[in-house]
């Protein structure tokens, strides 16, 4: 059965999947099941349209990148570095949080910051490659 996908007013991207009621369904056939689910998109939906299955992506790690090309999901490369980026911050914080106790304490202080240095400094490169890509695949093949 063919989905259906709209650009919502925020910029996101929608992408519903008509099902067939199991519970007193009087709909037979997929053309109007698919055209239930259209009746009920909301008014706001911005150029919805009808497309295959295989026109949505499997892999859902940049899902908030998903932008409406027409018959197909594309992928906002500037949405998909934001999203990696993200993520990046949030691994470092967790990496970090171990060690902030541990350079509050004299004694530890020296090889905690060492330790944070090194952190740093591969979340540096990390930084770096994910602003270099050009492709998602390239994102994704560097972040944590």
């Amino acid at each position: 059965m063919r989905k259906i996908l709209f650009t919502n007013t925020d910029g996101s991207l929608s992408v519903v999947h008509p099902v067939r009621n199991t519970i007193g369904e009087t709909l037979t056939t997929d053309a109007e099941i698919e055209q239930r689910a259209w009746d009920k998109l909301p008014v706001d939906a911005i150029n919805p349209v009808f497309v295959d299955e295989s026109a949505i992506p499997t892999d859902r790690t940049f899902r908030n990148a998903w932008e409406h090309g027409g018959n197909l999901v594309t992928q906002n490369i500037t949405k998909a570095k934001n999203i990696a980026h993200d993520k990046r911050r949030e691994a470092r914080s967790a990496e970090f949080a171990p060690l902030d106790i541990k350079a509050t304490i004299p004694s530890e202080a020296t090889a905690a910051e060492a330790e944070r240095q090194v952190i740093r400094d591969r979340y540096a490169a990390m930084q770096t490659a994910i602003d270099a890509a050009s492709t998602v695949d390239q994102i994704k093949a560097v972040m944590p």
